[in-house]
């Protein structure tokens, strides 16, 4: 089983902490490559950066397509090109916030989010609507540590205060974390705040290596067939589709 988890943009190191979060729950024999996306933002963190990661991200799954990857998660919390990563590729494809939220919602009457920049709170409170966890989700607070900061030392500590702040403050039973790069941060979080911290890395991984182990895999008709061929030019003309691989 060869599972890709794909992170749409372009530092290296936030591939590598979610490729480590990955691989340390998957079961032996399941293969876990680590993506990272050839074109678009260094970070996301507002809405411009997330549509301008998708072209990168699908040229990603589109490549895995060709070599035979059985299922894919998408390492950012705003699961950018989810819809459409979905049409190109077979097997299943998992976005972090989408699997988190639903691995926190067995935890209790209700979960926190904590995400970097308070800016991004509307698109994660957005996705909980999407995903039916709206009436799950206590709060979203943000932590405002820009994305590329993670790495910090520091950072850990205020992440711990906030995931605190958010569970006294929404009587919430779990704490989401809202940033793949929060993903080496589980373990050190759950003991320091006293409720289970979900990373979506690791929800979203187990959840496509459950789906393939079912044989499960996309019908290949209604709003998830594969995309109309059709053309595309300038910068995107290497995303055109012919009717062989529309039919694929």
């Amino acid at each position: 089983m060869r599972i890709r988890v794909v992170n749409p943009n372009t530092t290296v190191a936030m591939t590598d902490v979610a490729a480590a979060a990955a691989r340390a729950v998957v079961a032996p024999g399941t293969i876990v490559e680590g993506i990272t996306s050839a074109m678009g933002p260094a970070s996301i963190e507002s809405h411009y950066d997330e549509a301008l990661s998708v072209p990168g991200l699908l040229a990603e799954i589109a490549r895995g397509e060709a070599e035979g990857v059985d299922g894919y998660v998408i390492s950012c919390f705003g699961d950018p090109g989810l819809d459409a990563a979905r049409e190109l590729a077979h097997g299943p494809v998992i976005g972090i916030a989408e699997a988190a939220m639903q691995a926190a919602s067995h935890f209790g009457r209700g979960f926190s989010v904590v995400t970097t920049l308070a800016r991004t709170s509307g698109r994660a409170a957005e996705l909980a609507e999407r995903y039916g966890m709206e009436r799950f989700c206590a709060g979203i607070h943000a932590c405002e540590i820009p994305v590329l900061e993670l790495e910090d030392p520091k950072a850990r500590i205020v992440i711990a205060d906030a995931c605190r702040d958010a569970v006294h403050a929404d009587n919430s039973d779990a704490i989401v974390l809202g940033c793949a790069g929060m993903a080496d941060l589980c373990e050190y979080l759950t003991r320091e705040v006293g409720v289970p911290v979900i990373d979506g890395v690791a929800a979203a991984t187990l959840t496509v290596q459950s789906l393939i182990t079912m044989g499960l895999r996309k019908s290949g008709r209604g709003e998830y067939a594969a995309p109309l061929p059709k053309q595309y030019t300038g910068l995107l003309a290497d995303f055109s589709l012919d009717s062989q691989e529309a039919r694929k």
